[in-house]
């Protein structure tokens, strides 16, 4: 496996043909669902939230941290996202930014881009708001102060990645075409990983007690805790 790995972007021929297929549908049939479960949550706060968080998200994921020699990481969003605008409307947010990458900059390859969606924009986010919302139910009850939503932002994002990473050893092991063992894969991306999602961790508990701060009545998270949830699948 190459030493140069830049996160979860997967490059071209990484996985074969028949699973770069797959997760493509997998891919659309889920933003498909989101796009349509967004339209609840789109209103005068979440349209303008949306379009400043995928700009954050993109200039943010240009910028690469040293995780280890030759290994270089960076913020994948999900759970920032999911915590700012929602998960539906987050992952919408982190599939564009992807796209964009994918066809302008190269980054992550067009035939990846379909596992690279449902690793970073589906699986990161989702996973992140299911801890964020369980954690913050806890963190209301016993600190409600934005020192227990910083943790709760930290540790939603780590686990993110964390199973944004284990997507990505599934996908291998469904369609992966290196010589490399599944074992070593999983054993790599496993523990760089661990290291990027404190990464991850640090820089959306940051952004997230910053919006707080300042505009919490923008933050999906803590609207959604006030109100009770009018939306199935949403955990309330």
């Amino acid at each position: 496996m190459s030493t140069s790995y830049e996160a979860m972007h997967m490059s071209d021929g990484l996985i074969n043909a028949p699973a770069s297929v797959l997760f493509g549908i997998i891919a659309i049939a889920g933003l498909g669902f989101c796009a349509w479960r967004a339209r609840g949550d789109l209103d005068e706060k979440t349209v303008p939230m949306a379009g400043l968080v995928a700009a954050f998200i993109f200039a943010v994921q240009m910028i690469n941290f040293p995780i280890l020699p030759g290994v270089s990481g960076h913020l994948l969003g999900g759970a920032l996202a999911a915590i700012l605008v929602g998960p539906y409307t987050g992952a919408l947010c982190i599939a564009i930014v992807l796209v964009v990458q994918c066809l302008l900059f190269a980054d992550g390859g067009v035939t990846a881009l379909g596992a690279n969606i449902t690793n970073m924009a589906l699986i990161s986010t989702f996973a992140g708001y299911l801890v964020a919302t369980a954690l913050y139910r806890l963190v209301r009850a016993r600190t409600p102060s934005l020192g227990g939503l910083g943790v709760v932002a930290f540790v939603s994002a780590l686990c993110g990645t964390l199973c944004a990473a284990t997507g990505f050893v599934i996908e291998y092991a469904i369609g992966g075409v290196a010589t490399t063992s599944l074992a070593t894969v999983a054993t790599y991306m496993w523990g760089t990983h661990v290291l990027i999602g404190i990464g991850e961790g640090l820089i959306t508990a940051v952004t997230v007690v910053a919006v707080s701060r300042a505009r919490p009545d923008l933050v999906y998270l803590l609207r959604r805790r006030e109100a009770p949830a009018k939306q199935i699948g949403v955990p309330a």
